[in-house]
């Protein structure tokens, strides 16, 4: 898709470039659409005004996402070197804002991704810190794997096991509440893990993940087997 002053510089070049650029970016995505706003005077000093970016069923990373659609604005890329036949490369961030969906059957998908996988992992053995009955060792030498995850507006449920060295396996759930408490920051409410054996509330009443000073959520919506969540990122430029 091009913009709508038909710049021949878009359609020759820069998209064949985007789209190649996008799909590097991913390791699998369907419906791929977006549109490059600029015309040939801006674009040939490597700046884009603004490109809109839709996809369904994008996995990055490990990342399922259900459905997105993105917006960035002043964009820098390399143009000289994209014209010689090189690939395209961001030269400065770049703030965006969209919409992203997730759906709760590719949440589940997303489970075996190592990055969502060792974020959970991370987030559980934290919130066992809070439980005063020796935490350290219900995770000692014990392998932790995620098999389900499902969405509730009053909860947020995640279903694992905890596997020790003899090969006895543990089923594990973890419940939360999940809101917005600030831009960057998501707020768990009231979580608590259960074991056959007993349930961890720990002495949290809520605890807080910072997404970090590039994150701008302002809009996170949990519904039966979605969340909706819409906002800015400021996208940085690999190095």
């Amino acid at each position: 898709m091009t913009s709508k002053q038909g710049s021949r510089i878009i359609s020759t070049t820069l998209s064949p470039a985007l789209r190649l650029w996008l799909r590097s970016q991913v390791s699998q995505v369907e419906n791929l659409q977006f549109k490059i706003s600029g015309g040939d005077r801006q674009i040939l000093t490597g700046y884009i005004p603004q490109v809109f970016i839709a996809a369904n069923h994008a996995v990055y990373q490990g990342l399922h996402l259900s459905r997105i659609q993105l917006t960035g604005e002043n964009i820098r890329i390399n143009l000289g070197q994209v014209l010689r036949g090189k690939p395209l490369r961001l030269l400065e961030p770049i703030p965006v804002s969209g919409e992203l969906i997730l759906e709760e059957t590719d949440l589940k998908a997303s489970l075996q991704a190592p990055l969502f996988a060792t974020a959970l992992t991370d987030l559980l053995g934290t919130l066992l810190q809070a439980v005063p009955t020796h935490p350290d060792d219900i995770l000692k030498d014990q392998q932790i794997s995620w098999q389900q995850i499902t969405i509730d507006p009053e909860c947020l449920k995640l279903s694992g096991t905890l596997t020790d060295p003899s090969g006895n396996a543990t089923p594990l759930v973890l419940r939360t509440g999940l809101k917005l408490a600030s831009p960057h920051e998501l707020l768990l409410e009231s979580p608590c893990i259960e074991t056959q054996q007993e349930l961890l509330r720990g002495n949290l009443d809520e605890f807080k993940i910072d997404l970090g000073p590039e994150v701008d959520i302002q809009e996170l919506t949990v519904i039966p087997g979605q969340l909706v969540c819409r906002g800015r990122i400021n996208v940085i430029p690999a190095e």
